[in-house]
């Protein structure tokens, strides 16, 4: 099939779930997300380097969870939120206990994670505005997130995202911890900026 181009009017574009999953499986290239509200959110490619930093990231986090156990996801992951936005997160974990509350959800094996991660990461890309990203961070904590981090290489800034705390704004830290989410994980400044 050759490759087409999809052009969205300015106004927000809103989708029923059974609508977005036949875009999503008409455009499996396109990188696509849904608000709670229906909007439909088309993402660029990222760059070069984001990619690396996020295969990092992502990296650094299943190695941990192959000790600690869980699920690690990676940036093409589907997860269906409670108040049913669906979103991708650019890496997350999600812990034996909500695994096994997903499972009992999941009436067919393949289809998104039925449940908010855990622990969240977004990577700010070149091509995000910040603004999209906390609001999704704030969402994810809303829905069930424990810990989240909103990583914007372009600033070294970290937002700290945590369940019924205000936002931690770190700038350039020389590590970032798991705390008790994720107990014993860290990542390490050097190894994705």
């Amino acid at each position: 099939m050759p490759q087409i181009s999809i052009r969205l009017p300015a106004m927000p574009l809103t989708v029923t779930p059974e609508q977005f999953a036949a875009v999503a499986a008409e455009n499996q290239d396109l990188r696509l997300e849904r608000k709670a509200t229906g909007e439909l959110v088309v993402s660029p490619p990222t760059g070069w380097e984001s990619s690396a930093r996020n295969t990092q990231i992502t990296r650094y986090l299943a190695n941990w969870a192959d000790g600690f156990g869980g699920l690690t996801l990676e940036s093409s992951g589907g997860c269906r939120l409670p108040n049913g936005s669906l979103y991708a997160p650019d890496a997350a974990w999600v812990s034996e206990a909500t695994l096994a509350r997903a499972r009992q959800m999941l009436p067919v094996p393949g289809e998104y994670f039925p449940l908010c991660p855990d622990f969240v990461v977004e990577l700010r890309s070149k091509s995000d505005r910040l603004l999209p990203l906390q609001n999704k961070m704030q969402e994810y904590m809303e829905n069930g997130a424990l810990l989240g981090w909103l990583i914007d290489p372009q600033t070294g800034r970290v937002d700290v995202y945590r369940l019924d705390h205000e936002v931690e704004v770190l700038g350039e830290p020389e590590e970032l911890s798991g705390e008790d989410v994720l107990p014993g994980f860290v990542l390490q400044r050097r190894r994705i900026w």
